[in-house]
């Protein structure tokens, strides 16, 4: 959900160093304010409990990875977990960062990650969730 704040035009904090993506306005009016709207980031999270078919896998990410940043993701992690607390299963995650859900939803629908999908077929065993971040 969008928020709104307000930031005097001549702060020292600069909007591109935020962590979201902000449409910026100077409400009519408001002499030294600036408006902002801040989106938050989703991020597709994918927990594999099992991996069958690792050639499968392979192919899948060879046409997932450019799909997904060809719709905006950034991978952050990815990879077997460093360290497994709580239920203490150490399974491969991924996690993409995404500039919206909307964003997110729609990498997933894309034509190209759905032809990777159809690679992937039954390669694993997984879950994945897209999470929407804080604003």
């Amino acid at each position: 959900m969008p928020r709104l704040t307000a930031t005097s035009v001549g702060s020292n904090h600069a909007l591109c160093e935020r962590r979201h993506d902000p449409l910026s306005f100077q409400p009519p009016g408001a002499k030294g304010m600036l408006m902002e709207i801040a989106m938050a980031k989703a991020y597709w999270i994918a927990f594999y409990r099992s991996i069958s078919n690792p050639d499968a896998l392979a192919a899948y990410a060879k046409l997932a990875g450019p799909a997904i940043a060809a719709a905006g993701g950034r991978f952050l992690a990815r990879g077997n977990a460093a360290k497994a607390y709580e239920a203490g299963v150490a399974q491969r995650v991924v996690v993409i960062e995404f500039d919206s859900v909307e964003k997110a939803v729609a990498a997933h629908d894309s034509e190209g990650y759905q032809a990777a999908l159809k690679v992937f077929g039954k390669a694993a065993d997984r879950d994945l969730r897209i999470v929407e971040g804080l604003a």
